[in-house]
């Protein structure tokens, strides 16, 4: 029971130390409460004041497979965005998963990495193989067949900034154009997809 106390304890220490403004103790003890809050206990105060989105996205993913002949087949593009929001449309009680896994895994992936896509600490890797993760298994579960690599290419279309305050009469502002990323081929490991 004691270590049961003490460990309630210090988590919610360590937990307010990293939502708690910065201060002299946070950042003495930074990296220690970073190694206990992440990514299991990560907190943010979206659930108080939204971030709402100011684009877009449609994550969609590709596979390379390379046959017994030596014969190398890419796929079509597969829409991972439209089948989460199908999911999601046409389920009157849709779990938080299906509508948040892939943009949370996205967003984690642009605060981790910078735009050659090339990881720089332990949790940028780890960000970039739940992302590819998720588009494998998805890819999988959708179309089946073997592949061993897999690349992703996202559009963000921005979204329109609305008219101005008072005045009913104006439109929307136009949203710039979209932009396309394609990230690198990255490999998978035939058990992750379940081939």
């Amino acid at each position: 029971m004691f270590l049961c106390l003490a460990t309630t304890l210090v988590h919610v220490l360590l937990v307010f130390l990293h939502v708690a403004p910065p201060n002299p103790l946070s950042q003495q003890y930074s990296r220690q409460v970073n190694a206990w809050v992440f990514p299991l206990f990560e907190q943010n105060w979206r659930l108080f004041a939204p971030d709402p989105e100011a684009a877009n996205r449609q994550i969609s993913a590709r596979t390379l497979h390379t046959a017994p002949d030596g014969t190398v087949r890419v796929s079509g593009w597969f829409d991972l965005t439209a089948v989460d929001n199908s999911a999601v449309e046409h389920n009157p009680f849709p779990s938080h998963t299906t509508q948040n896994m892939l943009r949370r895994a996205w967003s984690s992936y642009l605060d981790n990495h910078a735009v050659d896509d090339q990881p720089r600490s332990q949790r940028a890797l780890m960000t970039q193989q739940y992302l590819t993760n998720i588009a494998s298994e998805r890819v999988a579960a959708h179309r089946g067949g073997n592949f061993e690599a897999i690349q992703l290419r996202v559009v963000t279309v921005p979204i329109a900034a609305p008219a101005p305050a008072g005045d009913a009469g104006a439109a929307a502002v136009a949203p710039r154009t979209a932009d396309r990323r394609y990230l690198p081929w990255r490999k998978v490991e035939v058990d992750s997809h379940g081939n």
